[in-house]
């Protein structure tokens, strides 16, 4: 048996458990954050410290380890003979290893880490690469047809949305229907073309607050409005006709 701690806050060891096992929070000098792990009480000290060598980066002959409960110290395992089970530790509580050779936080600094780097013609030439079996197997932009496709449905889409735009013009009355959102009634003010998406987008001056700005986006101005008055949206989600003003309703925070 282990002679006690000979620390002064530490209480003599003694069997806290019957259980085989003891589950605690591993922390140390480079990991402050811990991991749980779970140790057979029967280890020695010396034992766990070997153990906890690939767990915390610090080395066994120069580890310090010490057992704490709510940031209480409750004894330093300072006999390498002792076991582990003959000392206060209990489930919950944490292991800390001490090892002066490490730098806090160290192994969360990627900055020291070497990194293997490779030119683009170098990566394009290798066959065991992600990219190269994606170019065998036509996956993702390897696959022109696929490719195409995408292309051609947002081409579509485009001009729908210019087809759409032509609907309007400034000062008619419109209903903004954005999906998920209740619908929102205002003026539109601004049909074209923006500096801040591609496409075509319809300016709204809402009859309440309902929008994100004062008809102005990235300090150019399309119209005018007061503050949170104003909006951008696609014309999909715009329909002009005999729309009467209406009471608030929440607006949609994927507008521009």
């Amino acid at each position: 048996m282990a002679a006690p701690c000979s620390t002064s806050c530490c209480p003599a060891p003694v069997i806290v458990s019957s259980n085989a096992v003891v589950s605690l929070l591993v922390t140390s000098t480079a990991n402050p954050y811990g991991v749980e792990r779970r140790y057979d009480r029967g280890l020695t000290i010396a034992s766990l410290k070997s153990k906890l060598e690939l767990v915390t980066g610090a080395f066994a002959a120069t580890m310090k380890l010490s057992v704490h409960k709510d940031d209480k110290l409750i004894c330093k395992l300072d006999n390498d003979d002792a076991l582990l089970g003959s000392y206060h530790v209990d489930d919950g509580m944490t292991l800390h290893a001490e090892d002066k050779n490490l730098k806090c936080d160290e192994y969360n600094d990627t900055s020291r880490v070497e990194k293997f780097e490779i030119t683009e013609d170098e990566y394009a030439k290798r066959t065991d690469s992600v990219r190269a079996f994606k170019e065998r197997n036509k996956i993702g932009r390897f696959n022109e047809e696929e490719v195409k496709k995408k292309e051609e449905a947002a081409r579509l889409k485009e001009e729908a949305e210019d087809e759409k735009a032509k609907t309007m013009k400034v000062n008619d009355r419109c209903e903004v229907a954005v999906p998920g959102q209740p619908a929102r009634r205002g003026v539109v003010k601004f049909v074209g073309n923006v500096d801040f998406k591609p496409g075509s987008w319809v300016g709204v001056h809402y009859d309440e607050p309902h929008g994100k700005n004062d008809g102005s986006v990235g300090g150019k101005r399309y119209f005018e409005c007061p503050a949170k008055y104003g909006g951008f949206v696609r014309p999909s989600s715009v329909e002009v006709g005999d729309f009467p003003e209406e009471g608030f309703d929440d607006f949609d925070d994927d507008e521009m």
